[in-house]
Protein backbone atom coordinates (compact mmCIF):
# COMPACT_ATOMS: atom_id res chain seq x y z
CA UNK A 1 0.00 0.00 0.00
CA UNK A 2 1.41 3.36 -1.01
CA UNK A 3 1.26 6.30 1.37
CA UNK A 4 0.87 8.67 -1.57
CA UNK A 5 -2.30 7.08 -2.93
CA UNK A 6 -5.30 7.20 -0.56
CA UNK A 7 -7.30 5.05 -2.99
CA UNK A 8 -4.88 2.12 -2.78
CA UNK A 9 -6.77 0.78 0.27
CA UNK A 10 -9.95 0.74 -1.86
CA UNK A 11 -12.13 2.79 0.52
CA UNK A 12 -15.04 3.09 -1.94
CA UNK A 13 -17.68 0.51 -2.80
CA UNK A 14 -20.99 0.56 -4.65
CA UNK A 15 -24.29 -1.30 -4.57
CA UNK A 16 -27.01 -1.46 -7.20
CA UNK A 17 -30.50 -1.37 -5.71
CA UNK A 18 -33.64 -3.02 -7.07
CA UNK A 19 -35.04 0.33 -8.23
CA UNK A 20 -31.99 0.86 -10.49
CA UNK A 21 -30.28 3.42 -8.29
CA UNK A 22 -26.67 3.02 -7.23
CA UNK A 23 -25.39 3.73 -3.71
CA UNK A 24 -21.70 4.69 -3.47
CA UNK A 25 -20.14 4.19 -0.04
CA UNK A 26 -16.90 5.32 1.59
CA UNK A 27 -15.58 2.93 4.24
CA UNK A 28 -18.99 1.18 4.17
CA UNK A 29 -20.89 4.40 4.94
CA UNK A 30 -23.30 5.51 2.19
CA UNK A 31 -22.13 8.79 0.68
CA UNK A 32 -24.21 9.39 -2.43
CA UNK A 33 -27.08 7.92 -4.41
CA UNK A 34 -27.13 7.96 -8.19
CA UNK A 35 -30.45 7.68 -9.97
CA UNK A 36 -31.66 7.64 -13.55
CA UNK A 37 -29.13 8.67 -16.19
CA UNK A 38 -26.38 9.24 -13.63
CA UNK A 39 -26.74 5.66 -12.35
CA UNK A 40 -26.79 4.24 -15.88
CA UNK A 41 -23.70 6.27 -16.85
CA UNK A 42 -21.88 5.12 -13.69
CA UNK A 43 -22.71 1.45 -14.32
CA UNK A 44 -21.49 1.72 -17.92
CA UNK A 45 -18.20 3.27 -16.82
CA UNK A 46 -17.54 0.97 -13.86
CA UNK A 47 -18.30 -2.20 -15.87
CA UNK A 48 -14.96 -3.62 -16.93
CA UNK A 49 -12.92 -0.96 -15.12
CA UNK A 50 -9.96 -2.19 -13.11
CA UNK A 51 -9.90 -1.61 -9.35
CA UNK A 52 -7.90 1.61 -9.54
CA UNK A 53 -10.11 3.15 -12.23
CA UNK A 54 -13.25 2.11 -10.34
CA UNK A 55 -11.95 3.75 -7.13
CA UNK A 56 -11.17 6.96 -9.02
CA UNK A 57 -14.63 6.96 -10.62
CA UNK A 58 -16.35 6.50 -7.26
CA UNK A 59 -14.21 9.26 -5.71
CA UNK A 60 -15.28 11.61 -8.49
CA UNK A 61 -19.01 10.88 -8.22
CA UNK A 62 -18.93 11.42 -4.46
CA UNK A 63 -16.98 14.66 -4.77
CA UNK A 64 -14.36 13.22 -2.40
CA UNK A 65 -11.47 13.54 -4.82
CA UNK A 66 -8.44 15.81 -4.79
CA UNK A 67 -8.00 17.35 -8.22
CA UNK A 68 -4.63 18.94 -7.48
CA UNK A 69 -5.91 22.49 -7.87
CA UNK A 70 -6.94 23.16 -4.28
CA UNK A 71 -5.24 26.10 -2.64
CA UNK A 72 -3.38 25.62 0.58
CA UNK A 73 -4.32 27.94 3.45
CA UNK A 74 -1.83 30.53 4.63
CA UNK A 75 0.43 29.12 7.32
Amino acid sequence: MSGDDPLSSQPFSWTRRADGSVIVSYHAAPVTALRGNAAARFLTRVDGADDTAAQQLMARVTGNFKRGNERRGAR
